[in-house]
């Protein structure tokens, strides 16, 4: 098979037994951090029915982690450009441990809310870090089968969190849902402590503080908008209108913050690089079809299905499989042929098919037409996830891979926030429309429904009013997934003005001299 021609090796690299040591720690902490925010998919309409939650709440418990996420992952990123990243990666570990002991011991929604907060710090860190450090420690014609692994393990995280949500609920209680990723997370610190040492490239520590705040503001006003109207004020308002042009001045600022900034936390420069502007649009996408499928299948199949969350977590096997089967096959045809879009397109055609499957059905929906959908969801976001940033650092000096790492991370994980919280408002909206021309139909009193508690604590339903219940959440439910396949289309057009180039052979993209220093 032809391959692209590649640069010369780098005379310095670690050995592969080196590597596999460091990446080891590093993908049990992302690990980690990734099924935190999955594995509660399948217990949120537990912890919503004992806590007396709502729907709104219900997507906020995802929504809220996924934003503390999103608006910190740039923050981590630029620092592991400038700081040692052995010292915040064990620094990220320890906001998410304790983010999970205040979940884990919640005892209303508030509480829940302050944990997942946490919980999202500390994964912002895991996520851009450990992109950054393989960035650093790897060549990107190389990258590719190590990507694989790191997708892989991101692919099982996401999907297989259901499952063990699932057990957790049906076994020793939604609260084992956080405590469960605590001693994987301890562990992953003492790995990292005894194997990570990296080369620090000698800088001025300049942290951009305004940057931060803007870029926060400008990421956590449009969802606390989408989240709130509709419900507590109209979409033609006056509050709507405040957070818009909120949210529009955040992002001028923010620009006009990073443009001036010497060590800015997006890099106006990267992002106006064709291959990274082209992979960040396409990342918003991943990011909506990981997240969102997560959530919403596993409220479908227990809410709208009625199965356990046991059983629901084993309903999400088929994209489990599908992700862990694109993203090795593709990472390690990826490092024998240096060829890499040909896996983009495919990963986005997938995507598009299994979203589109996904977005007919209905209450009477067999499980095995929506297992198909889930197989090519999984081979699409296996093909895509890691392959985007391996373009992307493939495009940057070492100097710089931890803010474009972060730069893809923090718009795959915005596109997930938007994606849970906008079709979360959706859902949300349908369901309750369709809830109340059931009642309606069948001549019931909404407020006799429930007796005072909550329509998803399906236990306490009658029979009537439980059957509308599940119709509602099923037929509303492929709605969602169809706004996802248009918005997949859109990331097939980007990914094929990506330009293909070969993924080089060395770390540094320039040679430089080697620094001696040694990060502790």
């Amino acid at each position: 098979m032809t391959t692209l021609e590649p640069q010369q090796k780098d005379e310095e690299e670690l050995s592969h037994r080196q590597v596999m040591e460091i990446l080891f720690g590093l993908l049990a902490a992302l690990f980690t951090g990734l099924i935190s925010s999955t594995i509660v998919s399948t217990a949120l309409p537990t912890i919503i029915g004992d806590l007396g939650g709502t729907q709104n709440q219900y997507t906020w418990v995802v929504t809220i982690s996924l934003l503390a996420m999103t608006v910190t992952t740039p923050i981590w990123a630029k620092l592991s450009d400038l700081l040692s990243k052995k010292m915040l990666v064990q620094t990220a570990i320890i906001a998410f441990v304790i983010g999970s002991i205040v979940a884990g011991f919640s005892q209303n929604m508030a509480e829940v809310f302050a944990g997942r907060a946490l919980q999202g710090l500390g994964m912002g860190g895991l996520t851009a870090l450990t992109q950054s450090i393989m960035g650093s420690i790897i060549p990107p014609r190389e990258r590719g089968r190590y990507s694989g692994y790191m997708a892989g393990t991101m692919a099982v995280a996401m999907f297989s969190g259901p499952l063990l949500g699932g057990v957790m609920v049906d076994t020793l209680g939604w609260r084992w849902c956080f405590f469960v990723c605590i001693p994987l997370a301890v562990l992953s610190s003492i790995i990292l402590q005894k194997y990570l040492f990296l080369r620090p490239v000698k800088r001025e520590v300049r942290i951009d503080y305004f940057g931060a705040l803007f870029i926060a503001l400008a990421a956590s006003l449009p969802l606390v908008w989408v989240s709130l109207a509709g419900n507590q004020f109209a979409w033609a308002s006056g509050e709507s209108a405040a957070f818009v042009v909120g949210a529009i001045v955040a992002i001028g600022i923010a620009i006009a913050i990073e443009a001036k900034h010497p060590e800015p936390l997006i890099s106006l420069a990267i992002m106006r690089d064709r291959t990274t502007a082209l992979a960040i649009i396409v990342s918003v996408t991943v990011g909506l079809a990981q997240f969102g499928s997560s959530v919403f299948l596993s409220q479908y199949f227990q809410t709208a299905q009625g199965f356990s969350p046991t059983e629901a977590g084993l309903l999400m096997m088929p994209t489990i499989v599908g992700t862990l089967i694109g993203s090795t096959f593709s990472g390690n045809m990826i490092s024998r042929t240096g060829y890499w879009k040909r896996y983009l397109v495919s990963g986005c055609v997938l995507l598009i098919i299994g979203l589109g499957f996904m977005s007919i059905i209905d209450h009477n929906t067999p499980v095995w037409h929506l297992s198909i959908g889930m197989v090519m969801l999984g081979l699409g976001t296996g093909m895509l996830m890691q392959n985007l940033v391996l373009a992307v650092q493939n495009t940057v000096d070492v100097t710089d891979v931890g803010a474009a790492s972060g730069a893809v991370a923090f718009f795959r994980t915005l596109g997930g926030a938007i994606g849970v919280s906008v079709l979360g408002a959706i859902l949300a909206s349908r369901v309750n429309g369709n809830i109340a021309q059931g009642f309606s139909d069948a001549g019931i009193d909404p407020a006799k429904a429930t007796d005072g508690g909550s329509l998803l604590n399906l236990d306490k339903l009658s029979g009537p009013v439980l059957h509308i219940v599940e119709t509602s959440y099923a037929d509303a439910t492929g709605r969602i997934f169809l706004i996802g396949a248009i918005i997949a289309i859109i990331s097939l057009v980007a990914v094929s003005f990506i330009k293909e180039v070969p993924l080089r052979t060395t770390v540094r993209k320039e040679p430089v001299d080697p620094v001696s220093a040694v990060e502790s």
